[in-house]
């Protein structure tokens, strides 16, 4: 007798534990949701400023895009 009220407090521990994952896991998705949200619209305000200052800049096309190169072969 014992032992069947063992097995049913041990399956009552893991229904609990298996609900908390899933709202754990529900929570989790939601936070990185937002994580990527917030990422994306950083990224999008960091080029549109990038846009700006090239719209801005007196140097050419040719200019910027000669820069851009010329600094990813020296940090390589």
């Amino acid at each position: 007798m014992a032992r069947t009220a063992q097995l049913e407090t041990l399956d009552q521990k893991i229904e609990k534990a298996q609900s908390d994952v899933v709202k754990a896991k529900k929570k989790y998705d939601l936070v990185v949701s937002t994580l990527k949200d917030l990422m994306d619209k950083r990224d999008a305000l960091k080029r549109d400023e990038l846009i700006n200052a090239i719209m801005k800049s007196d140097k050419s096309y040719d200019q910027i895009l000669q820069f851009i190169q010329q600094s990813n072969q020296e940090n390589t």
